[in-house]
């Protein structure tokens, strides 16, 4: 009977293991969790299709005298349907265009901003658990000092220093977001430390970087997957305000946090709501995703949440 079981559960393979999990059902069965990965994977789409079939180079460059500029979304105006649908910016480029292609630059520093924060957040997090005392208060307090300025503020104060450009504000951010991590992963590993196999593990003659790797780490994972996601929403709204302040991306890029700036100085007083509308509505919608799949993942994983919401 044990042999069958064993020969069922091996040939069900990954996908029957992970269709049967008990987290996915939980996950699948949370509308709000559904609504929330419905938007995410809608942005993938977008952004993807955006960074196959839009030449970047052809919607950065300036394209007065070929188009008219500020021409209002074809549906509204003379243009025909399929040539402007978000209208054209100031200086006549495709706004519908540039917002596709804003979902691939925010999808994209987003991942490099939260893996990286991740990456630095758990190892601090851990090996300030787990080795206590001095490097835990020399770890922790400094964590304390990023956390006890607002994340933008800190951001724009990194960014003053490092200078202005995407690979400094991905460097700013990834420092801003770190200490949430690392705070988050020290509470979860402290808990996993006073179990007794960690005792048992280290009596064996397991050494320090097994027991974090193999031991303490993966059953740190819940509160991980959760602030991975929340920050996601947060990486993309913050990487949106340095660019609308100049700090971010450079003057051509796609970003939606420079579309909303140069829409509010070039259409808000006149009318031409088309160009800073559609940015802003797609980085609320992407930013909306995040945070619903965020919630929906944390009441899976929380048997608490689970029970309130029954």
């Amino acid at each position: 009977m044990a042999t069958e079981t064993k020969t069922t559960t091996e040939s069900r393979g990954f996908f029957g293991r992970l269709r049967a999990s008990p987290f996915l059902s939980e996950l699948l069965s949370n509308r709000i969790a559904v609504a929330g990965l419905s938007i995410i994977l809608g942005m993938v789409i977008i952004g993807v299709y955006a960074r196959l079939f839009i030449d970047l180079g052809a919607i950065s460059q300036s394209r007065l005298g070929a188009y008219p500029n500020k021409a209002p979304p074809g549906w509204l105006g003379p243009a025909a349907l399929d040539q402007f649908f978000f209208g054209t910016d100031a200086a006549a480029r495709d706004v519908f265009k540039r917002v596709l292609y804003g979902a691939w630059l925010a999808l994209k520093f987003g991942v490099i901003v939260v893996g990286a924060s991740t990456v630095l957040g758990i190892s601090l997090g851990i090996i300030a658990a787990y080795y206590g005392d001095v490097v835990d208060n020399v770890v922790m307090r400094t964590m304390d000092v990023f956390l006890a300025f607002p994340s933008l503020l800190l951001a724009l104060a990194l960014v003053a220093i490092f200078g202005a450009g995407l690979s400094q504000v991905v460097i700013a951010l990834t420092l801003v977001y770190t200490p949430r991590f690392a705070r988050v992963v020290r509470g979860a590993a402290l808990k996993v430390l006073e179990d007794e196999y960690i005792d048992a593990t280290v009596a064996l003659g397991a050494r320090d970087p097994r027991v974090l790797v193999r031991h303490v780490m993966p059953n740190c994972l819940a509160p991980i997957t959760v602030q991975s996601t929340l920050n996601f929403g947060l990486a993309i709204i913050d990487f949106a305000a340095l660019s609308f302040l100049g700090f971010g991306a450079q003057a051509g890029m796609p970003s939606w946090g420079l579309m909303l700036k140069n829409g509010v100085e070039n259409g808000l007083l006149t009318g031409q709501w088309w160009l800073s509308f559609f940015p802003g509505l797609f980085l609320a919608v992407t930013v909306l995703g995040f945070n619903l799949l965020g919630d929906g993942m944390r009441d899976a994983l929380d048997p608490r949440m689970r029970e309130t919401v029954e």
